[in-house]
């Protein structure tokens, strides 16, 4: 029989009630091993989806964070209910996972990345029967102020990393193109853009008030003849975000474009958000 796994990263915006488990000793047990289990893998560099990952610290097991297995609707207030404000969250749903260790085995072979993912620090694990749900979260308060903001120029550094050699974006390649400068005036517009999305609650490249990338730069002092904007949410690291803009075409593409020279980037975070995280990256042309 084949095993199935669902996963799910973003919360919509219903809610549920969460409701307290009851897990037998037996089924306790399983929970432990899976979570011994998850450690150890951490606890070494690991090869996974074609890359090596370095080792990551253990995770902690949140009472929090134990979900019911045929949970639907708002993960993130959800557990915001349940007293745990996540700033980064994925649920994986198992199925037809007999024990810990077929569990184990579902996980590292379909979400390998998502456990061995430094962003996160807690874990809550729940089973009934063969089915498991593991939840991974970091706190709202798990990344220093200062750690947040010194990662809007670190993306400054990555994006020059991924654009120092030929890529593909989906069907297009992409010669090695020049490194980029950052520009004062793009960081700006994306720090507003960024804090907007957050407080707003909405993730859209235009904004409430009808606002383009194009104006928010032209805003914030930018006198250059072309633009190009990135945007991501939920993601808890620049490792993440820049992971998922290189693996969508167009923001691919954005990153690899050789006409830009210059960019600003920036992220945001509101607990009362959605996401709880948003980024945004500027591209532009004097």
């Amino acid at each position: 029989m084949r095993h199935s796994v669902r996963s799910c990263r973003l919360a919509s915006l219903c809610l549920i009630t969460l409701l307290p488990l009851f897990a037998s000793p037996v089924q306790a047990r399983g929970e432990g091993q899976l979570l011994e289990a998850i450690n150890d893998y951490r606890s070494q560099s690991r090869r996974c989806e074609w890359r090596t990952m370095r080792a990551t610290p253990p995770l902690a097991l949140r009472s929090s964070l134990a979900l019911p297995i045929g949970f639907r609707g708002g993960l993130r207030e959800t557990l915001k209910d349940a007293g745990y404000q996540a700033r980064a969250v994925r649920s994986i749903r198992l199925t037809d996972a007999r024990d810990a260790e077929e569990a184990f085995d579902l996980l590292t072979d379909e979400h390998c990345s998502a456990l061995l993912d430094n962003q996160y620090a807690d874990i809550g694990i729940n089973r009934v029967g063969d089915e498991w749900r593991v939840v991974l979260a970091q706190p709202m308060g798990g990344a220093r102020a200062s750690d947040v903001a010194s990662s809007d120029k670190s993306l400054l550094a990555q994006v020059n990393a991924a654009r120092a050699r030929s890529r593909m974006c989906g069907g297009q390649r992409f010669a090695a193109a020049r490194p980029l400068s950052w520009n004062a005036a793009l960081g700006t517009a994306a720090q507003g853009h960024s804090r907007a999305m957050a407080r707003d609650n909405y993730f859209a490249h235009r904004d409430p008030d009808g606002r383009s990338v194009a104006d928010r730069a032209k805003g914030a002092g930018f006198r250059g003849r072309k633009i190009g904007e990135n945007i991501a949410a939920g993601q808890g690291s620049p490792n993440q975000a820049m992971r998922d803009w290189l693996a969508s075409p167009g923001h691919c593409a954005n990153l690899m474009n050789p006409m830009f020279t210059q960019m600003g980037a920036a992220s945001a975070s509101d607990s009362r958000s959605d996401a709880g995280i948003y980024w945004t990256m500027v591209f532009g042309a004097p």
